[in-house]
């Protein structure tokens, strides 16, 4: 039996990683579920699965925690130490799907205990890749990738030599404002970004599809998951959603991964892995699809895709100033400050204000830390101004 901790369990891939070990509870033993708000969710599913402790990021809530928790052997805890505690608890497998930089510690810890890590949080490898890896190297964990695109990459390259590979292409669906005209991209409102024609997400997430953050973000994570050179690394619309990423080798092969637009697949893959286990996922009718589509990124409409190359090329804690700067921009969106198109003007002026020496810091928890916290400063500063 193997000992599972979900992190962000009441986010859409906590929910999706629950219905899946939920299908053959004699195969896990669950240590720790994770939430924030929803404490009715996370003490239900604690309950049901019987998990040895429930956590909620937000102290304000943990007595209504323990309340839902009642009578049922679950431990309640709440705030910052206590998902880093929960985190410190031994198991095999961990799913790290806290959404932000919130995610990067209770993730670190995971990969101290030397527990195979399930990576749904991309911002983690964005803020701060080369400590993740070397966390990951230095306690002999495993990293595995649960994006959709990052899994289908990975398992394109199984029994592939790196050295063969020409190029590696990550598609987007272009989330809710792919056909709009551009002009009318400063009217979008945030009901309209927050409805993703493909996937059932998060709101967070479903916005930053259609931005193209979430994209911009992901350049980032292939090139720190897979070390791939970022000219090497291409971004295709596929409105389809079907084929999530494809490999080139230098023998002009290309190797595309297609599957339904469900993330039980990427996630059902990291938790059966190496192996393959039979997943509740549609089989795809090919015949019935008929025709896939693909175009090349519109730059004026996803200028995020440029920030991230220029982010890529600058190494360093810009990853962390990029993200916490886009972090902060989608909550001024959320909030009604900011309109669509403003997000990426405010990214963009913070990664050209901020003092270089401070994404020149070496690479630690503290600087990265600290580099977020600036990083979210100044673009608050920003935001105030416009």
């Amino acid at each position: 039996m193997r000992r599972v901790s979900i992190f962000g369990a009441t986010g859409s891939i906590g929910q999706n990683t629950i219905d899946l070990i939920a299908r053959a509870p004699d195969d896990y033993d669950v240590v720790a579920l994770t939430g924030a708000g929803n404490i009715a969710q996370l003490a239900q599913d604690a309950i049901r699965l019987g998990a040895d402790v429930a956590v909620t990021a937000d102290e304000t809530r943990l007595q209504d925690l323990r309340d839902a928790l009642a009578g049922s052997g679950v431990a309640a805890a709440a705030g910052t130490d206590a998902l880093i505690e929960a985190a410190s608890r031994p198991a095999d497998w961990v799913m790290s799907a806290i959404v932000g930089a919130a995610g990067l510690e209770p993730g670190l810890t995971a990969l101290e205990q030397g527990a195979t890590l399930a990576l749904a949080n991309k911002e983690s490898l964005v803020c701060a890749g080369e400590l993740i890896l070397r966390t990951a190297r230095k306690h002999d964990a495993r990293l595995l990738p649960v994006d959709s695109e990052h899994s289908a990459v990975f398992q394109a390259l199984v029994g592939e030599d790196m050295s063969a590979v020409e190029r590696v292409i990550i598609t987007a669906s272009g989330g809710a404002f792919r056909d709009w005209p551009l002009e009318n991209l400063a009217g979008a409102t945030l009901e309209q970004a927050s409805a993703h024609p493909n996937w059932d997400m998060g709101q967070r997430i479903t916005i930053d599809s259609a931005s193209m953050f979430n994209k911009a973000l992901e350049l980032i994570e292939t090139r720190e998951y897979f070390g791939v050179d970022p000219a090497k690394i291409e971004v295709l619309v596929h409105p389809e959603s079907l084929i999530h990423a494809m490999v080139g080798f230098h023998d002009g092969a290309l190797m595309a991964h297609v599957g339904p637009p469900d993330m039980r697949h990427a996630i059902g893959y990291a938790l059966s892995w190496p192996d393959r286990s039979h997943l509740p996922v549609e089989r795809l009718d090919l015949a019935q699809i008929g025709a896939l589509t693909f175009r090349a990124p519109d730059d004026a409409r996803w200028p995020a895709l440029r920030l991230a190359r220029e982010v890529m090329a600058r190494r360093g804690l810009a990853g962390a100033v990029f993200n916490a700067a886009k972090e902060t921009a989608l909550d001024g969106f959320i909030a009604g400050t900011l309109r669509f198109p403003q997000m990426a003007e405010v990214v963009e002026e913070v990664l050209n204000t901020l003092d270089p020496g401070l994404i020149d810091a070496a690479m630690t928890l503290d600087n990265v830390r600290h580099a977020d916290q600036m990083a979210r400063h100044s673009a608050q500063h920003i935001i105030e101004q416009l």
